[in-house]
């Protein structure tokens, strides 16, 4: 799945306001630094001038996070990253627009003079981008090291109830049957494997004698179920967090009952399991 399709897992209580005040150094620096738009011939104070077109873009911020942006993310579920990165456009369109209607009354220019909006919409376009790739990834990625089990889409209701069997390949082994739920992860140890599960609320652990790869054809049925590592095998429902970078990851499981490695090779495997 493409990245625009994934989701965006931010709760937006206090996000708008932060961006607004973002928005709104921004465009005073802009302003008052590079003065386009005739600017630099203003006469005048141009500190309080550019800050009152930062003003106003702290303003436009707030009513579009109120009136717009918090509406769409209430109906649309899930909310995906390219449903933010087109509202955080929309955002700094109307941002665009509202500073062009100010321009135009401060300085007396004709509010319908097609060429100077577009010009204002032009480059508003073009630092709307930029500030919405930044805004967006950023963000995104500093959640996905952090909280990747948001991200997923887990599959424990669906589940609630199916038991799996990881076989034991000795005569006489014990075969290992449980709800898939309780499942946390397998670890490969010499010629043997080890199943960590909750049991009682507390991790247990089972040795039998098998490989990695057959438990992964025990378990092939199962979307949830991934190899994060050459030695291991977890189970994605439980995930409770996640730290790391592109060069791997820890994954933390049952809200801290226990830590498995992902190695390198298998980050981009397991980005692909984000919806």
């Amino acid at each position: 799945m493409s990245i625009l399709g994934r989701k965006y897992p931010f709760q937006q209580s206090g996000h708008w306001l932060r961006d607004s005040a973002v928005y709104c150094v921004v465009v005073f620096l802009i302003l008052y630094f590079l003065q386009p738009f005739g600017f630099s011939g203003t006469e005048g104070n141009k500190l309080l001038l550019s800050a009152l077109f930062g003003g106003l873009t702290f303003l436009c911020c707030a009513v579009y996070g109120w009136a717009v942006a918090r509406p769409l993310q209430k109906r649309v579920k899930p909310w995906r990253i390219w449903h933010q990165a087109l509202t955080v456009l929309g955002m700094v369109l109307f941002i665009g627009i509202c500073n062009y209607i100010l321009f135009s009354v401060y300085f007396h220019y004709p509010f319908f003079a097609w060429w100077l909006c577009l010009r204002f919409l032009y480059w508003t376009l073009i630092i709307g981008v930029i500030v919405t790739v930044l805004s967006v990834g950023t963000s995104y990625y500093r959640h996905l090291r952090n909280q990747l089990d948001t991200l997923l889409d887990k599959t424990t209701e669906q589940q609630q109830g199916v038991t799996v069997t990881i076989y034991d390949t000795r005569v006489r082994g014990n075969d290992v049957s449980l709800p898939i739920n309780d499942l946390m992860y397998v670890e490969a140890q010499k010629n043997n494997v080890v199943v960590c599960h909750v049991k009682d609320g507390k991790l247990a652990k089972e040795e039998i004698q098998t490989t990695l790869a057959a438990v992964l054809e025990d378990l092939g049925g199962y979307e949830n179920i991934f190899q994060c590592h050459r030695s291991f095998i977890v189970n994605l429902n439980n995930i409770s967090s996640a730290k790391g970078n592109s060069n791997g990851y820890t994954l933390e499981l049952g809200g801290g009952l226990a830590t498995v490695p992902v190695s390198r090779s298998f980050v981009p495997k397991l980005k692909s399991f984000i919806a």
